[in-house]
């Protein structure tokens, strides 16, 4: 947990993790031994169709979870992945179900759903735009640039999603399978929460009380037409929206860590990323003009 200069508590949270139980190299133990020493504060078992209960492993907070991948692995037939966290019991969707029965499914169960690495599975904006019931995806997924796809980033789908009217939440996440470096402890959710619990933990993701980041903070206080953006000292803060180019949007400076943004007219959502000296990146959600 870290307290930002506004007294606002936040939560390290790693919301997509494979162990042995499907196909994970490490136990639910070890993973929780490495999430731990990282300084997470909870964790999310996600194996594939295994509903992990949540609970307690020394000390680390795991909260309920479970991934439904739905096709193969040729993404021109489809594939879509779609993670389950915080159901008070196991969704269980058949495995011939569609993209809403499991998303309507872990709903039922008072869970949330999440659209993963779309990018990775080359999903089309019609995945999120058709279907009623995902709080957010996820813009960034580690193991997509560990060997496996190299389309870790996506951006670009959220935004063509923004353009059509859907705004989910926007999540950074390991989805760590081999826990050898090129995984593990890169992406998590920092949430805004009054207590230290599952239901409010939920309830703080479901209101878009969170940042998404692989190290740099990110607070932004939104007054009318103009955005406060406060960050831990990063090189970039850029401003994107539905307005492909447009003068003032990045500011560029050594130990950046403050910048001031009027909302254009024109602009109908934004959001914003922070970038610090060595690359790694924060993001905001969307906000809604």
């Amino acid at each position: 947990m870290i307290t930002n200069e506004f007294d606002e508590r936040y939560y390290k949270l790693g919301l997509h993790l494979h162990t042995k139980l499907s196909d994970g190299a490490k136990t639910p133990e070890e993973v929780a031994k490495e999430y731990k020493s990282a300084g997470f504060d909870a964790i999310a078992f996600t194996d594939h169709w295994v509903y992990g209960e949540g609970g307690t492993i020394d000390g680390l907070h795991i909260i309920p979870g479970c991934e439904y991948n739905l096709g193969m692995s040729n993404t021109i037939a489809g594939v879509v992945h779609i993670v389950s966290l915080f159901a008070k019991s196991n969704p269980n969707p058949k495995r011939d179900a569609t993209v809403q029965e499991v998303v309507d499914a872990i709903n039922a169960e008072n869970g949330i759903a999440v659209l993963a690495h779309p990018a990775w599975s080359v999903n089309t904006p019609s995945v999120l735009l058709d279907t009623k019931g995902f709080v957010a995806t996820e813009i960034y997924n580690a193991v997509s640039d560990a060997g496996q796809s190299l389309r870790p980033y996506s951006d670009m789908y959220v935004d063509i999603c923004a353009n059509a009217g859907a705004y989910p939440g926007i999540f950074a996440t390991d989805d760590a399978h081999a826990y050898n470096g090129a995984d593990n402890c890169l992406g998590w959710v920092m949430v805004k929460a009054d207590e230290f619990t599952n239901d409010s933990l939920a309830e703080a993701i479901r209101k878009g009380n969170f940042f998404a980041t692989q190290g740099p903070e990110l607070y932004v206080v939104r007054e009318n037409k103009k955005l406060k953006i406060y960050t831990s000292p990063c090189s970039v803060i850029g401003v994107i929206s539905n307005i492909s180019w447009a003068w003032g949007h990045v500011k560029r400076e050594e130990n950046l860590t403050y910048f001031e943004y009027e909302i254009r007219d024109d602009e109908k959502w934004v959001r914003v990323e922070a970038r610090d000296a060595n690359g790694k990146r924060a993001w905001s959600n969307i906000f809604v003009i």
